[in-house]
């Protein structure tokens, strides 16, 4: 059976939770079996490890580690086995995730990183990835609106960019997988490209 492992990226403020309801929506409709989950998290475990990550400072490589560990743990206990089943996996944040916010953003090296992913998942990586960027005075500006935010969502906006460069980035160097959707458009704008690129994807 076909799955489809879907990411979703962007830095704080783009936007992209609000899309993940209509990804899910599309693959009810096209009857495709799938589950979401999310990063960091996504398991018992890898809530606590979220706990911690988010809200305690720590220093940038045991950050990564941590990333890696949890990461390592959703990746067994809930990725591989339902790829493996037939069931696609929708994931707020992957391992671009670490390279856009510990390496971009943080400074951690970026080789440290690509040793680690080699390691935990050389051959499980999303066949898709939507990438929700914006100008960073449009992400802090909802962040001001949202939650109460968490210890990267308060960094300075020099970190913002940071992060946001980096993902641009990297998707300019897999332009095949990455979609970068401009998330300062309509809602209707943005799922219309969505949609396009889903119905690219199970085609």
């Amino acid at each position: 059976m076909n799955s489809f492992f879907i990411t979703f990226e962007g830095i704080d403020g783009a936007g992209k939770s609000t899309h993940i309801n209509f990804v899910e929506k599309y693959l009810q409709d096209n009857h495709i079996p799938f589950i979401s989950t999310r990063e960091p998290g996504g398991t018992p475990l890898g809530e606590k490890l979220r706990n911690h990550l988010l809200n305690e400072d720590m220093d940038p490589y045991t950050e990564t580690l941590l990333m890696f560990s949890s990461r390592m743990q959703h990746i067994n206990e809930i990725i591989k086995p339902n790829l493996d089943k037939g069931v696609s996996v929708l994931s707020d944040r992957f391992t671009d995730a670490t390279y856009a916010y510990q390496h971009g953003g943080k400074g951690v090296n970026e080789a440290f990183i690509h040793e680690l992913k080699t390691l935990v998942h050389s051959k499980i990586n999303p066949n898709i990835t939507f990438l929700f960027d914006c100008p960073i005075e449009i992400s802090l500006e909802r962040l001001q609106t949202t939650r109460k935010l968490d210890k990267f969502e308060k960094e300075e906006k020099s970190f913002h960019q940071k992060v946001r460069d980096a993902y641009l980035k990297l998707a300019k160097a897999e332009p095949d997988r990455f979609v970068i959707i401009d998330s300062s458009q309509t809602i209707e704008t943005i799922q219309i490209q969505i949609e396009q690129s889903l119905d690219k994807l199970i085609s």
